[in-house]
């Protein structure tokens, strides 16, 4: 009964808001002076081909700004920013009324930060994301990037990326794919449920923990390296060395499909000598996926297929910091989006079938249905259903085996 009536408020918003309008944009669209559909794909945050190449040239790229300009700056005239917010209201089916989410959880905000970004520089562009939302973390600074790049003669740009983050996990460094490789882009909400670097996890996640560190890159237009070094760390940290990351992925364009398939592994320990975050002084991870998506159109309209698989390794210790469980991690993930109005709105669909590693109640299956519809090009509403299933579930835990969820997604 919650579920009709909440796609009943959607549906009506949604008719309600068709015929307004919205003009704020935010930060790089500022400073590119283009619209943000320019970048995106469907909807924020999936990039297209275009959103790449502007990310891989280190948020340089500048419009219709005026510039400070001398032999040695070339900067905006404006600093360039934008307040993005999640309102969410969150359902469970579970019992246990001393749950929020059983009841109904009304998060407002779930998320809230002030982003700053764009070209500090000729080649050198920053991202600051800066919480407006009261935390336990030790500073305000969520995610921090500051990439030096160096575009060659023949299109390949080599560059080195100085990072941290409390939730983007090592592939924040630099990230091209919608697959949900990196937690901050995706097609859908329900991370975990969509992507196997998201649902796969331990004491941190591969796509979603604490990060810091250096990722030294080499891309182009259809394919991009990233060799990155990082402590799973959010702040100031006592290293003596790092633990490694590698990511790789081919973006050939077939026929009028973009197209992308990737791998990613993750290996190595990070040798601390700081525990006060109560971590082990040395952190193993051990973890790898591949990923691929294909973004185009079908009888006129947009759609995009996604996929991921990966595992990650049960150690005798327990102590890989993707996985604490006896038995090996592992996910499938498979995801359709279908524009049945372009620009407007979507219907998708997502299938995860995981093992979460545990010695019993492992099986882990999650089918989500949502779609999403833009107000505008930088303000989206979602809605969607997620329903859990297999051993994992059996018998229901106490946060029950449903999840409809609605949000309100906004930049400006």
């Amino acid at each position: 009964m919650y579920f009709n009536k909440l796609i009943f408020i959607f549906a009506t918003t949604c008719m309600t808001l068709v015929t307004m309008n919205a003009e704020a944009v935010p930060a790089f669209a500022r400073q590119t002076n283009m619209t943000c559909a320019t970048c995106h794909f469907q909807h924020f945050p999936a990039l297209n081909a275009f959103g790449r190449s502007f990310k891989q040239g280190a948020y340089t790229m500048v419009g219709g700004q005026s510039m400070i300009q001398s032999d040695n700056l070339s900067l905006p005239v404006a600093l360039n920013a934008s307040l993005v917010t999640k309102l969410r209201y969150q359902k469970t089916n579970g019992t246990d009324k001393t749950i929020a989410k059983n009841t109904g959880d009304l998060q407002l905000p779930d998320e809230a930060a002030l982003i700053i970004g764009g070209r500090g520089t000729e080649n050198v562009g920053l991202l600051l994301e800066a919480s407006l939302k009261e935390s336990g973390a030790d500073n305000n600074f969520n995610s921090f990037k500051i990439h030096f790049n160096s575009p060659t003669d023949d299109g390949t740009n080599l560059g080195v990326v100085v990072f941290l983050t409390d939730a983007g996990g090592a592939p924040y460094g630099f990230e091209l794919l919608n697959t949900g490789a990196q937690r901050f882009m995706r097609v859908a909400e329900d991370r975990k449920a969509i992507a196997a670097q998201q649902f796969i996890g331990g004491t941190g996640s591969p796509g979603a923990s604490s990060a810091e560190g250096f990722a030294f890159v080499a891309s182009s237009n259809n394919y991009f390296v990233n060799l990155t070094l990082w402590t799973p760390d959010h702040g100031s940290v006592a290293v003596d060395g790092f633990a490694n990351y590698f990511r790789a992925a081919y973006m050939p364009t077939i026929g009028s499909w973009d197209t992308a398939i990737g791998f990613q592994i993750f290996s190595g320990t990070a040798e601390r000598t700081d525990t006060g975050t109560g971590l082990a002084d040395n952190i193993d991870t051990d973890a790898w996926f591949i990923d691929g998506q294909a973004q185009g159109r079908l009888g006129g309209k947009p759609v995009g297929f996604y996929f991921t698989y990966g595992t990650a390794k049960a150690t005798a210790a327990l102590d890989n910091y993707f996985n604490t469980n006896p038995n090996d991690q592992k996910a499938l993930s498979v995801l359709a989006e279908y524009g049945f109005i372009p620009n407007k709105a979507t219907v998708y669909l997502g299938y995860l079938s995981g093992d979460n590693g545990k010695a019993a109640n492992n099986k882990d299956k999650r089918l989500s249905i949502g779609m999403t519809w833009l107000y505008s090009e930088n303000i989206e509403f979602q809605l969607w259903n997620t329903s859990y299933s297999g051993s994992a579930y059996s018998p229901v835990p106490a946060g029950g085996d449903n999840l409809t969820s609605i949000m309100l997604f906004a930049a400006f």
